[in-house]
Protein backbone atom coordinates (compact mmCIF):
# COMPACT_ATOMS: atom_id res chain seq x y z
CA UNK A 1 0.00 0.00 0.00
CA UNK A 2 1.16 3.59 -0.64
CA UNK A 3 1.70 6.20 2.20
CA UNK A 4 -0.80 8.10 1.25
CA UNK A 5 -3.76 4.82 1.90
CA UNK A 6 -1.54 3.58 4.98
CA UNK A 7 -2.07 7.59 6.71
CA UNK A 8 -6.01 7.44 5.69
CA UNK A 9 -5.79 4.41 7.99
CA UNK A 10 -3.43 5.51 10.38
CA UNK A 11 -5.47 9.02 11.09
CA UNK A 12 -8.13 7.53 13.91
CA UNK A 13 -5.62 6.13 15.49
CA UNK A 14 -2.25 8.90 15.14
CA UNK A 15 -2.98 10.78 17.86
CA UNK A 16 -3.31 8.53 20.68
CA UNK A 17 0.44 7.37 19.68
CA UNK A 18 1.62 11.02 19.04
CA UNK A 19 0.07 13.49 20.54
CA UNK A 20 1.31 13.43 23.99
CA UNK A 21 4.89 12.27 23.19
CA UNK A 22 5.47 15.10 20.94
CA UNK A 23 3.02 18.25 22.46
CA UNK A 24 6.23 19.40 24.12
CA UNK A 25 8.64 19.54 21.02
CA UNK A 26 5.90 21.07 19.12
CA UNK A 27 5.30 24.10 21.49
CA UNK A 28 8.96 24.25 21.71
CA UNK A 29 9.35 24.70 18.22
CA UNK A 30 6.30 26.53 17.28
CA UNK A 31 6.72 29.26 20.07
CA UNK A 32 9.92 30.68 17.51
CA UNK A 33 6.64 32.29 15.28
CA UNK A 34 5.80 35.66 16.03
CA UNK A 35 3.43 36.48 18.64
CA UNK A 36 2.41 40.00 17.06
CA UNK A 37 1.65 40.84 13.72
CA UNK A 38 0.37 39.26 10.66
CA UNK A 39 2.37 36.82 9.05
CA UNK A 40 1.57 34.58 6.23
CA UNK A 41 2.35 30.66 7.69
CA UNK A 42 2.31 26.94 6.40
CA UNK A 43 2.17 24.42 7.77
CA UNK A 44 2.88 21.29 5.55
CA UNK A 45 1.89 18.23 6.19
CA UNK A 46 -0.21 18.98 8.56
CA UNK A 47 -1.72 16.13 9.72
CA UNK A 48 -4.35 15.66 12.10
CA UNK A 49 -3.72 19.08 13.61
CA UNK A 50 -1.54 18.24 16.50
CA UNK A 51 0.24 21.84 16.30
CA UNK A 52 -2.83 23.65 16.21
CA UNK A 53 -3.24 24.42 19.84
CA UNK A 54 0.18 26.17 20.05
CA UNK A 55 -0.14 28.59 17.24
CA UNK A 56 -0.98 32.49 17.62
CA UNK A 57 -3.94 33.42 16.00
CA UNK A 58 -2.47 36.70 14.99
CA UNK A 59 -1.50 35.04 11.64
CA UNK A 60 -2.33 33.86 8.37
CA UNK A 61 -2.33 29.67 8.36
CA UNK A 62 -2.41 27.34 5.39
CA UNK A 63 -2.58 23.62 5.97
CA UNK A 64 -1.48 21.70 3.67
CA UNK A 65 -1.62 17.69 3.74
CA UNK A 66 -1.66 14.53 1.67
CA UNK A 67 -4.27 12.93 3.15
CA UNK A 68 -8.15 13.92 3.00
CA UNK A 69 -8.75 11.96 6.63
CA UNK A 70 -5.58 13.66 8.08
CA UNK A 71 -7.20 17.29 7.26
CA UNK A 72 -10.91 16.57 8.55
CA UNK A 73 -9.44 15.65 11.93
CA UNK A 74 -7.21 18.64 11.80
CA UNK A 75 -9.52 21.21 11.30
CA UNK A 76 -11.63 20.15 14.92
CA UNK A 77 -8.38 21.92 16.00
CA UNK A 78 -7.89 24.85 14.26
CA UNK A 79 -11.07 26.86 16.33
CA UNK A 80 -10.10 30.63 16.56
CA UNK A 81 -7.51 30.30 13.57
CA UNK A 82 -7.33 31.99 10.33
CA UNK A 83 -6.51 28.30 8.37
CA UNK A 84 -6.77 27.79 4.56
CA UNK A 85 -7.21 24.22 3.59
CA UNK A 86 -5.12 22.41 0.68
CA UNK A 87 -4.66 18.79 0.04
CA UNK A 88 -1.66 18.54 -1.92
CA UNK A 89 2.27 16.89 -1.76
CA UNK A 90 4.82 18.41 0.47
CA UNK A 91 7.10 16.87 -2.33
CA UNK A 92 5.40 19.44 -4.97
CA UNK A 93 3.42 22.63 -2.78
CA UNK A 94 0.71 24.15 -5.16
CA UNK A 95 1.51 27.87 -3.87
CA UNK A 96 3.68 29.89 -5.85
CA UNK A 97 7.18 31.26 -4.89
CA UNK A 98 8.21 33.48 -2.06
CA UNK A 99 4.71 33.71 -0.48
CA UNK A 100 5.27 32.73 2.72
CA UNK A 101 6.81 33.72 5.67
CA UNK A 102 7.48 30.53 7.86
CA UNK A 103 7.05 27.63 7.20
CA UNK A 104 6.44 24.59 9.33
CA UNK A 105 7.38 21.04 8.81
CA UNK A 106 6.44 18.77 11.78
CA UNK A 107 7.57 14.82 11.33
CA UNK A 108 7.05 15.53 7.74
CA UNK A 109 10.41 15.41 5.99
CA UNK A 110 11.32 12.11 7.60
CA UNK A 111 8.38 10.35 6.48
CA UNK A 112 7.99 11.65 2.66
CA UNK A 113 9.85 9.50 -0.17
CA UNK A 114 12.32 12.14 -0.87
CA UNK A 115 13.07 14.24 2.20
CA UNK A 116 15.12 16.73 -0.04
CA UNK A 117 12.53 17.77 -2.24
CA UNK A 118 10.13 18.60 0.55
CA UNK A 119 12.81 20.81 1.92
CA UNK A 120 13.42 22.75 -1.11
CA UNK A 121 9.94 22.90 -1.83
CA UNK A 122 9.44 25.05 1.71
CA UNK A 123 12.49 27.10 0.56
CA UNK A 124 11.00 27.75 -2.33
CA UNK A 125 7.89 29.31 -1.41
CA UNK A 126 9.50 31.05 1.33
CA UNK A 127 10.06 34.74 1.24
CA UNK A 128 13.79 35.93 1.53
CA UNK A 129 14.56 35.96 5.19
CA UNK A 130 11.82 33.95 6.21
CA UNK A 131 12.45 30.93 8.65
CA UNK A 132 11.53 26.83 8.56
CA UNK A 133 10.27 25.46 11.85
CA UNK A 134 11.73 21.79 11.52
CA UNK A 135 10.47 19.04 13.93
CA UNK A 136 11.34 15.12 12.64
CA UNK A 137 13.95 12.35 13.75
CA UNK A 138 17.29 12.60 12.10
CA UNK A 139 20.34 10.24 11.94
CA UNK A 140 23.83 12.37 11.89
CA UNK A 141 26.81 11.64 9.29
CA UNK A 142 28.97 9.04 10.45
CA UNK A 143 26.26 7.42 13.21
CA UNK A 144 25.99 3.68 12.94
CA UNK A 145 22.46 3.01 13.83
CA UNK A 146 22.03 -0.24 12.08
CA UNK A 147 19.15 -1.14 13.85
CA UNK A 148 17.50 2.32 12.67
CA UNK A 149 18.72 1.75 9.46
CA UNK A 150 18.04 -1.74 8.86
CA UNK A 151 14.84 -1.38 9.82
CA UNK A 152 13.78 1.77 7.54
CA UNK A 153 13.00 -0.04 3.89
CA UNK A 154 10.29 -1.81 6.20
CA UNK A 155 8.60 1.05 8.18
CA UNK A 156 9.26 3.51 5.48
CA UNK A 157 6.90 1.71 3.07
CA UNK A 158 4.24 1.71 5.76
CA UNK A 159 4.96 5.18 7.95
CA UNK A 160 8.37 7.24 8.27
CA UNK A 161 11.60 6.55 6.89
CA UNK A 162 14.37 5.90 10.21
CA UNK A 163 17.60 6.52 7.87
CA UNK A 164 16.98 10.64 6.94
CA UNK A 165 20.47 12.26 7.61
CA UNK A 166 19.41 15.82 8.05
CA UNK A 167 22.76 17.21 6.60
CA UNK A 168 22.87 15.21 4.09
CA UNK A 169 19.24 17.05 3.28
CA UNK A 170 20.21 20.41 3.92
CA UNK A 171 23.08 20.18 1.57
CA UNK A 172 21.29 19.61 -1.29
CA UNK A 173 19.19 22.13 -0.61
CA UNK A 174 21.23 25.70 -1.19
CA UNK A 175 20.31 28.87 0.34
CA UNK A 176 19.05 27.53 4.12
CA UNK A 177 21.39 28.03 6.96
CA UNK A 178 20.58 26.59 10.08
CA UNK A 179 19.81 29.12 13.26
CA UNK A 180 19.46 26.76 15.57
CA UNK A 181 19.48 22.59 16.50
CA UNK A 182 18.54 21.73 19.41
CA UNK A 183 17.86 17.72 20.47
CA UNK A 184 14.32 17.55 21.12
CA UNK A 185 13.20 13.75 21.92
CA UNK A 186 14.79 9.91 22.26
CA UNK A 187 18.59 11.03 23.11
CA UNK A 188 18.70 13.73 20.53
CA UNK A 189 17.13 11.94 17.64
CA UNK A 190 14.48 13.74 17.18
CA UNK A 191 15.79 17.56 16.76
CA UNK A 192 14.30 20.78 16.73
CA UNK A 193 15.90 22.86 13.74
CA UNK A 194 15.25 26.24 12.55
CA UNK A 195 16.39 27.39 9.54
CA UNK A 196 16.45 30.54 7.43
CA UNK A 197 16.25 31.05 4.27
CA UNK A 198 19.55 33.86 2.60
CA UNK A 199 18.21 37.59 1.63
CA UNK A 200 17.99 38.47 -2.26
Amino acid sequence: MSLKTNYRFIAPLYDAFIERATRSARQRSLARLPQQGTARVLVSGAGTGLDFPFLSPCHDYTALDFTAAMLARAKGRARGLRMAWVRGDSMALPFADEGFDYVVLHLIVAVVPEPQHCLAEAARVLKPGGRILLFDKFLRRGQRAWLRRSLSPLVGQMATRLDVVFEDVLEAVPGLHVISDQPALARGWFRLIELQKEEA
